[in-house]
């Protein structure tokens, strides 16, 4: 759990008024005493309400809330939307993430701002074209992207055809049911679109370092002039 994320659960956990010792909120977010108590003392800091003392237990004083977030009705809407959508058609870590992030937006906005997100009637409907495993190697890819990770693919054309690839993933381009990988293929010393569907097998084999020429500026460059990027 990134740092952010805890203080946020600890606020919550104490605005129920109940006494909590650091061990109770060690527990429950799986991380030491010492650092709840390093948590607290950060959060008395920034001027959060905290009260108690070590040994004894913490609470929090009566009608503190946290600063409002500031959005309009088309940005909760939007928010809502895009995060429904990718509660069904993300990767598994994504959906938990999304599930977490509305429950963040509910937690903090105004009651009329609340009222207008539970409003919001735009779906997004799994229907099986997602298995978990699918949804795991997208999980699987996104973190490659981000940690700019080389990948051995062991892939299937659409004609069926195997092939072994060596590539630099780049993005993550969602067409609406498919998901494609942006990538620089070393093979073809060119860009290359890879269907996840099609992906059978797929190894970590060492970072690599972006260059001029092989990233994704260069790849929407080419994309603006009509230049495309060949399919797999």
């Amino acid at each position: 759990m990134r740092r952010a994320d805890r203080l946020f659960q600890i606020v919550q956990y104490l605005r129920g008024g109940r006494l909590l010792t650091a061990r109770m909120l060690a527990e429950r977010l799986e991380v030491s005493e010492r650092t709840i108590y390093r948590d607290i003392a950060d959060l008395i800091g920034s001027g959060v309400p905290i009260e108690g003392e070590a040994g004894v237990g913490y609470l929090m004083r009566a009608g503190y809330d946290l600063p409002p977030l500031m959005f309009t009705s088309d940005e909760i809407a939007a928010l809502v939307a895009g995060a429904r959508l990718i509660r069904a058609w993300g990767g598994l870590d994504m959906a938990r993430a999304a599930d977490m992030a509305l429950d963040k937006i509910d937690a903090v906005i105004p009651d009329a701002a609340r009222a207008r997100a539970r409003e919001v009637q735009i779906h997004a409907m799994q229907m099986g074209e997602m298995p978990d495993d699918l949804r795991a190697r997208l999980d699987r890819l996104d973190r490659a992207v981000e940690a700019r990770q080389r990948l051995s693919l062991d892939y299937r054309d659409a004609e069926d055809r195997h092939s072994a690839r060596t590539v630099r993933p780049l993005g993550l381009w969602f067409w609406g049911k498919v998901w494609t990988l942006v990538a620089w293929c070393e093979l073809r010393q060119d860009f290359r679109m890879f269907r996840l569907d099609r992906i059978c097998d797929m190894t970590e084999c060492g970072a690599f370092t972006p260059q001029t020429g092989r990233d994704l500026e260069t790849f929407y460059a080419r994309m603006r002039q009509g230049g495309g990027c060949t399919p797999n």
